[in-house]
């Protein structure tokens, strides 16, 4: 049914019917109504425990060179 088809039978029904379609239409507006996203506190990076976790591993200085090496270990080349 077309937005056009619809409009011409809501416009066919008695008043007190269309009234009836218009609260319908506000009920559903309010039942789905989006709620605003929650604001998520920012964070103080610092302070996370996994912010340094892997200080002290050598293997771990280059990440691109780890990655790379686990990558040709597992996959080969």
């Amino acid at each position: 049914m077309t937005n056009e088809e619809i409009l011409r039978e809501i416009n066919s029904l008695p008043l007190e019917a269309q009234r009836q379609i218009k609260d319908f239409v506000f009920f559903l507006r309010e039942r789905y109504k989006s709620s605003p996203p929650k604001s998520i506190p920012p964070s103080d990076l610092e302070t996370e425990a996994f912010v340094g976790m892997w200080r002290d591993r050598e293997d771990m200085r280059d990440s691109s060179a780890w990655v790379r090496n686990v990558r040709e270990t597992h996959w080969g080349k």
